[in-house]
């Protein structure tokens, strides 16, 4: 992961990648048949437990409001918690459609979202008027930027900023969705 946050996917050969792993270009073959499994396994392992928190804050039953506040935190607070890996994810993952067609792991986020979204207008927290999934593209179009801004270098990215993210992200998000 390392190598490829570093160098980006195309600029990425098998030997940086057995480099950076501390293992001989061979090894790396026995373990992953090309370039594109590595990053696939990469998706996988890091978006599964996101996909996962996500789902599981979606099925809490509470406030729809609080919950959509909770997943901004959970999306942006990953930068804190491992930048090359938002990196990784953010370039060259999420602006590949076949990448992502193969894989096919981001739907199960959207539908958790969504299934708030839909909670929420059920409950009167939500505008009833919105389209569940147009915002739910929307929350997530709000989210993707600020991580693309990051990955880019256009934001500031020390704790302070990435909380300051968050409440504005939240606060866009209440004054979007509130009915």
């Amino acid at each position: 992961m390392r190598a490829i946050a570093r160098n980006g996917y195309h600029g990425c050969r098998i030997s940086d990648i057995a480099e950076e792993a501390g293992v001989s270009h061979g090894l790396v073959y026995h373990y992953f048949a090309s370039k594109d499994e590595i990053l696939e396994t990469i998706f996988r392992e890091n978006w599964g437990v996101v996909a996962v928190a996500i789902g599981q804050i979606a099925e809490t039953d509470g406030n729809a409001i609080e919950e959509v506040r909770k997943i901004v935190s959970l999306m942006l607070h990953s930068w804190g918690r491992d930048p090359e890996v938002v990196r990784v994810l953010v370039r060259e993952i999420a602006r590949s459609p076949q990448l992502q067609e193969r894989i096919g792991d981001f739907q199960p986020g959207f539908d958790a979202l969504t299934r708030v979204i839909e909670r929420g207008q059920r409950a009167g927290e939500i505008d009833p008027a919105l389209d569940p999934r147009v915002a739910t593209f929307a929350v997530w179009g709000m989210i993707d930027e600020v991580l693309t801004a990051w990955v880019l270098g256009r934001l500031p990215t020390e704790q302070q900023n990435v909380d300051a993210a968050e409440a504005t992200v939240t606060a866009l998000v209440r004054r979007a969705l509130t009915a």
